[in-house]
């Protein structure tokens, strides 16, 4: 049986559907919208990921025995309001940016419609998951564009939760790392897994010497042997010894690392082991990776600064009802006005206008005062000075049905190939890793 998502919840969400279902405003039909007020700090674009895992999760949105029972037991609602969550099931529309795609400040990511009560409970959900996977595929993305072709591993499992562990290791892929260490991503995910051994395996066995020995007899000669335990020029002459020269890779994971990795190279090559890559790990982050783009390193695996953002744990997004149906049936705009928080209200819609080398330029977000018709989904023809249009919004559920194309592992691949076009289509100074603001303005009309 699927395991409930119902309570990956806050409680207000069911208090506020308590509250409009006494007061007879539960079942207006309301369209909120996630979107990011601003970048993280110094960052100039941010990338869209988990939207394959918050559709699975909605999909799995449901009130069971045990959850309705521990609602009743702990007075969180009351009775109609239990009667109405045991028959809970969203049957409403959402629109979003495809995952994988670049967003700036103001673009409206996802676009749910439906009624009050069954929009306003997904609030922490979609919040939840689209702040902390965006997060990762964005610190991510700034890691890839650096490593100047070199594949990234995920290796952050064990410096956050074991769930969030599963998601990170997603958004990396998406946002285009080679593999990940973790097993459960990869069977959910289908993503390329990796991994040998750590320096507890080597200080297992008597000597260096044995630890490598049992690692190629169990694994080959193509085989990552990790040589820092003790003194990384002897570990990599026991590991040539070992091995011969078609070691597959040495892995280190500790001191300067320029300065090491030169000297692991000229080692390697004067041992005739000059096709020996040379894979480097020790708390890597963007700035790192970028200082050793000289140096002779062949693969990086990027821990602690992933999985936390590098610096920004969550993409700082929020969802606002931006426009519901009034008493008359009229559809209202609705917005914040808050000094440092307001919103935008009514539905939009949103292009990239790319030039005539398909670099994007602005994002225009066009706002719609009345209800909320699908948005267009069609490329616009280019207009004759060269320039186009892209389409942003896409449907991702209909009438409750999710688009099954966005789910599993082959929902990954496809925000993964969009990742990579999104990517091309950004300004060169998108990859200054220096501070600034949002590579392309958003522009509302």
């Amino acid at each position: 049986m699927t395991e409930s998502s119902a309570f990956r919840t806050d409680r207000y969400e069911l208090t506020m559907v308590d509250a409009a279902i006494q007061s007879g405003t539960a079942n207006r039909e309301c369209m909120f919208e996630a979107f990011a007020r601003r970048l993280p700090a110094g960052r100039r674009y941010g990338i869209v990921a988990g939207t394959g895992r918050l559709l699975d999760l909605i999909r799995d949105f449901r009130f069971g025995d045990a959850e309705l029972d521990w609602l009743r037991d702990n007075n969180v609602v009351r009775p109609p309001t239990l009667d109405w969550l045991a028959d809970y099931s969203f049957s409403g529309n959402i629109w979003g940016y495809r995952e994988g795609d670049a967003y700036f400040p103001g673009s409206p990511l996802i676009q749910v419609d439906g009624t009050f009560a069954e929009c306003v409970v997904l609030e922490t959900l979609i919040l939840s998951v689209l702040n902390y996977d965006s997060a990762v595929a964005s610190a991510a993305a700034r890691m890839v564009s650096v490593s100047l072709g070199r594949p990234l591993a995920e290796m952050g499992s064990r410096r956050t939760g074991e769930y969030s562990a599963v998601a990170a290791a997603r958004a990396a892929y998406i946002a285009g790392f080679a593999s990940t260490s973790n097993l459960e991503a990869g069977r959910s995910w289908g993503i390329p897994t990796m991994g040998t051994a750590a320096h507890s395996f080597t200080l297992l066995h008597d000597t260096e010497e044995d630890a490598f020995r049992a690692q190629v007899d169990a694994f080959g000669a193509s085989t990552t042997l990790l040589v820092d335990t003790y003194n990384i020029e002897h570990g990599i002459e026991l590991a040539v010894s070992v091995a011969g020269t078609g070691l597959g890779s040495i892995r280190i994971d500790s001191g300067d690392l320029p300065t090491v990795a030169a000297a692991a190279r000229a080692q390697l090559d004067s041992l005739g082991a000059v096709n020996t890559r040379i894979t480097v790990t020790s708390d890597l982050d963007e700035y790192s990776i970028a200082a050793l783009s000289a140096s002779p390193v062949d693969a990086f695996g990027v821990g602690t600064s992933l999985v936390t953002g590098s610096g920004a744990p969550a993409a700082g997004m929020v969802y606002k009802l931006v426009a519901h149906k009034n008493a008359e049936d009229e559809w209202v705009s609705v917005a914040k006005t808050s000094a440092s928080k307001a919103s935008v209200g009514g539905r939009k819609s949103a292009v990239r206008r790319l030039d005539a080398t398909g670099t994007a330029r602005e994002e225009v977000v066009t706002v719609d005062s009345g209800g909320p018709a699908a948005p267009p989904a069609a490329t616009p023809a280019p207009d004759p000075t060269g320039a186009a249009e892209r389409s942003l919004l896409v449907p991702l559920m209909e009438a409750g049905v999710v688009d099954e194309r966005y789910l599993g592992a082959g929902g990954t691949r496809l925000a993964r190939e969009q990742n990579a076009a999104a990517m091309r289509e950004l300004p060169i100074d998108a990859f200054r890793l220096g501070r600034g603001d949002a590579v392309i303005p958003t522009v509302f009309r």
